[in-house]
């Protein structure tokens, strides 16, 4: 698929749901947001059917995201319906890691092919403050267990808060040094409850972590579906990486589209342009309606 500025679109992210069991103090106030009631999220036949007419039209990624992907019952037999759909090359979820620990073994038979945990700091009282959550022994269980057992490809995603020192972000990237894992540093985006703290500039994170581990190699190859340019470092089993799209813009490059829980295609995470898919699938509408309005909004 083409978009009206002559972008390939290959790479679907799809939100099973707006539920998370985690309070993040970027993501959603203390006390949570209003949850959508079951009824008015998609179920898992008309996700797979919307994937369908994507893949018929050049989709070839997907990613699994939420709120809190583990949350969603069932997920395991989405993700193994998904992967079988002919053209669909790479099935991908991105998780806070609190269920993975139960869920790794089902997932992986399911298909899913790379995993990435969404982990700020290693520390409790940190991870507890970011989080208001007292999970980090749970994460670290299910990390273990994605290391040990080894099924899926292990990426860390961590968002810089409060600056490297008092997050201990050094700590985050030495799971790239001791694992077969690629650590990627977000930056904060001004969005929603994003827009009440101060983002880390990558620049000034890569020299931090520099003068720790060593001069970092630009890595040439591309090690995931999005946006992230990855460095190897002297010593590292796996890559650091960083997706920075404050900093270092990457929207000429952008390859993705987003499926909402409620069925809304949006074409850019941080505007609300899109189309309302929902709709279309619970009033009879036919599958050349769904890829016309899918290509009307890509347009």
């Amino acid at each position: 698929m083409i978009d009206g500025y002559g972008r390939t679109i290959d790479y679907v992210r799809i939100s099973v749901t707006d539920r998370c069991n985690l309070r993040c103090v970027y993501c959603m106030p203390e006390e949570g947001v209003s949850s959508i009631s079951h009824e008015e999220i998609l179920r898992f036949g008309e996700i797979e059917r919307v994937c369908q007419i994507l893949a018929e039209n050049g989709i070839q990624k997907i990613k699994l995201t939420g709120g809190e992907p583990l949350v969603r019952r069932r997920l395991p037999e989405l993700a193994a319906a998904l992967k079988r759909i002919p053209g669909i090359k790479s099935l991908t979820i991105t998780t806070n890691g609190v269920l993975l620990e139960e869920m790794y073994d089902a997932l992986a038979d399911a298909g899913v092919d790379s995993v990435t945990i969404s982990l700020d700091t290693l520390d409790a009282s940190v991870y507890r403050q970011l989080t208001r959550r007292d999970e980090i022994e749970a994460v670290r269980r299910g990390l273990r267990t994605a290391i040990q057992k080894g099924r899926m490809q292990i990426k860390i995603n961590c968002v810089p808060v409060l600056g490297i020192e008092e997050q201990k972000l050094l700590e985050v990237a030495e799971l790239a040094k001791n694992h077969n894992v690629h650590v990627r540093f977000i930056e904060m985006m001004p969005i929603g409850m994003g827009t009440q703290f101060a983002f880390v500039k990558e620049d000034a994170l890569k020299h931090a972590l520099e003068e720790a581990f060593g001069t970092f190699i630009p890595c040439g190859d591309v090690a995931g579906n999005g946006p992230c340019h990855y460095f190897a470092v002297p010593g590292f089993q796996g890559r650091i990486g960083f997706i920075s799209a404050v900093s270092h813009k990457f929207c000429s490059e952008c390859n993705r589209i987003r499926l909402t829980s409620e069925g809304f295609l949006k074409t850019c995470l941080q505007y609300d342009n899109g189309v309302e898919l929902k709709t279309i699938l619970r009033g009879g509408g036919t599958d050349e309606d769904l890829r016309r309005a899918i290509g009307q909004a890509l347009a």
